[in-house]
């Protein structure tokens, strides 16, 4: 990528895009591919925080713990981001093709797994307004879980299947966005780090170390960063950011089929292609003196515990490494995307915990609205002036 200092008078670009994951890169890709002259830029290296740290879980049904925290009607306010999720689950299938590199996208279905016949309860209460949203979701007995994964242990009592569920690979889909982008005229600048930001009618003044961009529009995907950019602009956005880890265990063969969570405790599981099985849920990392994640060995045996519990066979398999991501957040875990009042030009783009899912969705949608064009969905309920 393009690292050079800008030299000499300001560098132009019709659109800005700040922030090189997911989002992004996706849509720095669509406002490429439909001509427009766009830039974007990144502090560090692309895919390098939460779109390149995660374990490439798809998902398409509303999250257990939030719904069990925060309540059904807290599940029916989600619902139209669970309608986002599963639209922008759609584009996957498509992606390798379109992109031209197998992205190791595998959707064979999710399963929230239940030892108890009061996690059952909860879960058929959150399938009810699944179903209410035209979701496919159903729910399976523990003789039909063991027909569908039998490698769940026995002790079970049965699951919610959400068919559309998956998992691709995180290492190859933001430089496949990213490479498509450049390869369709975007330019892309890494190690750039934004120093301030001015509001200049039309647009902005971007002040960065290596030099001032101008642009028309700004579209800022920065995930735990959007507080900062947004503080540059006199704004207040309310993203946090959680240091979360993630397992890997040794290539084993094939044995886990689905995107596998556990209503008991925090769990996501699945197996790559490459035959690692990814053990992750959320379990909170350490901060050391200087602020920096660490590793959290209760975490990591607790998260192989439960792991262990729900399908025992993988207690067989080596763990080769654990690493720690980043879980970026909103209030109400709702998305929070487009423009924002006060501030013409300037569109912001998150969808908080779930981002790798909505990725492509989010991006094209943000392409779409700094080209404006219609984005085809509602989203007035997704705009950061509700905070």
């Amino acid at each position: 990528m393009e690292i050079e200092p800008i030299s000499g008078k300001p560098q132009h670009t019709d659109v800005l895009v700040i922030g090189g994951g997911i989002a992004g890169c996706a849509a720095t890709y669509y406002l490429a591919l439909a001509g427009a002259d766009v830039l974007l830029v990144e502090q560090f290296d692309l895919n390098t925080q939460a779109s390149g740290r995660n374990a490439g879980s798809l998902h398409g049904q509303i999250q257990h713990e939030p719904f069990l925290h925060l309540g059904e009607d807290w599940a029916r306010t989600f619902l139209p981001a669970l309608a986002f999720l599963n639209r922008s689950l759609a584009m996957w299938d498509s992606l390798s093709e379109e992109l031209g590199v197998d992205l190791e996208v595998r959707r064979h279905g999710g399963l929230l797994v239940a030892e108890t016949e009061e996690q059952i309860a909860d879960i058929r209460r959150k399938v009810s307004l699944e179903r209410s949203a035209g979701l496919p979701v159903e729910v399976l007995s523990a003789s039909e879980l063991q027909r569908v994964a039998p490698y769940i242990s026995t002790k079970m009592v049965g699951a919610a299947f959400t068919p559309m569920e998956g998992k691709a690979n995180p290492l190859l889909v933001t430089p496949a966005f990213a490479n498509s982008a450049i390869q369709s005229g975007a330019k892309i600048r890494t190690w750039t780090k934004i120093t301030s930001i001015e509001k200049d009618s039309p647009g902005f003044r971007v002040f960065t170390d290596s030099g001032v961009i101008t642009c028309r529009t700004l579209v800022c995907t920065a995930g735990a960063s959007l507080p900062d950019v947004g503080a540059m602009l006199g704004l207040r956005l309310p993203i946090t950011s959680e240091p979360v880890q993630v397992n890997v265990t040794e290539p084993v063969a094939p044995l886990v089929k689905h995107l596998v969570y556990f209503a008991g405790e925090k769990l996501t599981l699945k197996q790559s292609v490459s035959g690692s099985i990814l053990i992750g849920g959320g379990w909170p990392a350490r901060t050391d003196v200087n602020g920096n994640a660490i590793l959290n060995p209760e975490s990591l045996r607790s998260n192989l515990r439960v792991a262990k519990k729900v399908v025992p066979a993988i207690g067989r398999a080596k763990l080769i490494r654990t690493w720690v991501g980043i879980g970026n957040g909103t209030p109400d875990h709702r998305p929070m995307i487009g423009k924002i009042a006060g501030v013409p030009g300037l569109i912001v783009g998150i969808f908080p915990y779930m981002g790798f899912t909505a990725g492509p969705l989010l991006g094209r949608i943000l392409a779409d609205i700094a080209l404006n064009r219609d984005v085809g969905q509602d989203i007035n309920g997704f705009s950061p002036d509700r905070f």
